[in-house]
């Protein structure tokens, strides 16, 4: 990344954006010196040192005598500015030194114990050098002695504030990963809207401000939690900036040097805060999402397994027989049509067993469905043989539904997954009863608007309100053994075909699930009408 880094901020580029920087906010000096309210040019400082190292010292240095000569006239005379300039590099430079050291270069802003670490860094940072820097400014006369408090308070302050709410966005811009998340979390209409909304706001409120009256301050959390909420960490960063942009412009432009800058500082830095932590979480919260839904869809692999073995079972010993028919042709000396034709049947299978494989190898990457009409009773009977003799070893009576013309729109493999769950769940519920008293009811039932419900019913002991509240819920579970994955995978199956799973509170467990009736069978029931 740091090539990357180092073909867009090299040094003469550097020592330009720094004196835009310093003069861009140049407002209200103590004393004509570099004593301002706001200093974000340390922050592009920071940045370039954590890029370059060491190497960033002289090139600083440079910025920094430029940005005395040009925008300050040089009001502390050449030795005192070279000695000044020369603090300021090595105080900055020990922030630098401690950040590289304490972060890779990347991950300064990836989570709310690295976040903290680096607010932590940069106020002991900035307290230290603002101490250096006032006292050499103070001992050489160009502050009063009285001013040395005052001064130390608002240099410090001016570079806190300039590096908490400048950094991470310059800090965004010029690294590679930042700029392309930066791109695709903010490039969207929604984000001119809270920008529109920051600016309007800062705008109606700015008046109080001039009047040092910050009651209505509060008002600008509202585009900052905006942004902070919808696209994470960096549409916090964009909408701090733009707002710090923004009251730079007011001032300068209304010169409303009377206002308690300090309060309008604290301020800033404490929305600027809030809106990084905010961002911070929304971005963990999405990442532990994502985690979630690939680790359930490993853990759908898990249960895929008889899946696997049922589906493959069928071409597998098709292919066997077909082989050994081969074989048994071969042996006769048979070339002709009927050695073909076993074959022929052998590719068939091999492609139906390579099309579970692929089907099941989607579902695992990327969730993908293969829709198809699939009759109810089919998807029933084909999961009670499977339990069946489970079932007869344990005692449990298991009751089907009459049989049903009636096909569902769905991917039979993953539906097959969501019954085998039910089911499963239905046999542990069942095992705390008595034998002669363990019994599972699965039934399918049409319902209004082209939708089919089956349900699984079992007598064991049914589902509490304080349960069925939570068990739905990743890693809740009443096995001891349990991942308690297997429901939330089901109804994530469920609702991807447009249904609905549900439990129902009773006193013996109640499973459901609506499917949408595939159109031939809907059409058959007079459920599409004239569609």
């Amino acid at each position: 990344m740091r090539p990357f880094l180092s073909r867009y901020l090299s040094y003469p580029a550097f020592v330009g954006l720094y004196l835009l920087f310093d003069w861009a906010t140049y407002i209200d000096p103590m004393y004509g010196l570099n004593i301002t309210p706001w200093n974000p040019d340390p922050a592009l400082g920071l940045v370039f040192w954590l890029i370059h190292g060491r190497k960033a010292a002289l090139p600083w240095f440079i910025a920094l005598l430029a940005g005395e000569v040009l925008v300050r006239g040089m009001p502390a005379g050449l030795p005192l500015t070279l000695l000044c300039s020369a603090w300021l590099v090595l105080g900055y430079g020990g922030i630098g030194v401690a950040l590289r050291r304490s972060f890779s270069s990347s991950d300064i802003f990836d989570n709310r114990r690295r976040l903290g670490a680096w607010v932590a860094i940069v106020l002991l940072g900035t307290a230290l050098n603002a101490l250096g820097y006032i006292s050499l400014l103070s001992l050489t006369g160009r502050i009063p002695a009285g001013e040395w408090g005052t001064a130390v308070w608002r240099f410090g302050i001016g570079d806190t504030v300039g590096l908490l709410v400048s950094m991470p966005l310059i800090w965004v811009l010029f690294s590679e990963r930042g700029r392309e998340r930066l791109h695709a979390a903010v490039w969207r209409w929604e984000t001119l809207a809270y920008l529109a909304l920051a600016s309007f706001v800062l705008w109606s409120v700015f008046g109080s401000i001039v009047r040092s009256e910050y009651k209505h301050f509060y008002f600008l959390f509202l585009p900052v939690i905006w942004a902070a909420s919808r696209q994470g960490l960096h549409g916090a960063v964009l909408a701090v900036f733009v707002l710090q942009l923004c009251i730079i412009t007011l001032v300068k432009w209304t010169h409303a040097v009377d206002i308690q800058f300090y309060e309008l500082q604290l301020l800033d830095a404490v929305l600027a805060l809030v809106g990084f932590f905010i961002g911070i979480v929304v971005d963990e919260m999405r990442q532990v999402a994502d985690e979630l839904k690939h680790t359930m869809r490993l853990a759908a692999a898990g249960e895929m397994a008889a899946a696997i073995a049922h589906e493959l079972n069928q071409p597998l010993t098709a292919l066997s027989t077909y082989g050994k028919a081969c074989e048994y042709l071969l042996e006769r000396g048979e070339s002709g049509a009927l050695l073909q034709g076993a074959v022929g049947h052998m590719i068939v299978e091999s492609g139906r067993a390579a099309d579970v494989v692929r089907r099941l190898r989607d579902f695992f990457r990327t969730g993908a469905m293969q829709l198809e009409a699939v009759e109810a009773s089919a998807l029933i009977e084909g999961m009670a043989r499977q339990f069946t003799p489970l079932f007869h070893e344990h005692g449990i009576e298991l009751v089907l539904a009459p049989p049903s013309p009636l096909a569902v729109n769905a991917d039979r493999l993953q539906i097959e997954l969501v019954l085998r769950n039910l089911l499963a769940n239905a046999q542990d519920a069942v095992m705390g009863q008595p034998r002669g008293q363990r019994r599972i009811t699965v039934s399918a039932e049409r319902l209004e608007g082209g939708r089919l419900r089956l349900s699984v019913e079992d007598s064991g002991p049914g589902i509490s309100n304080s349960l069925a509240a939570r068990l739905f819920e990743p890693f809740v579970s009443t096995k001891a053994s349990g991942l308690g994955l297997g429901l939330v995978l089901s109804r994530t199956i469920v609702e991807a075909h447009g249904g609905q799973l549900w439990a129902e509170v009773g006193q013996h467990g109640i499973f459901r699930f609506i499917l949408p009736l595939a159109r031939a069978s809907a059409a058959a029931t007079g459920e599409y009408g004239d569609k």
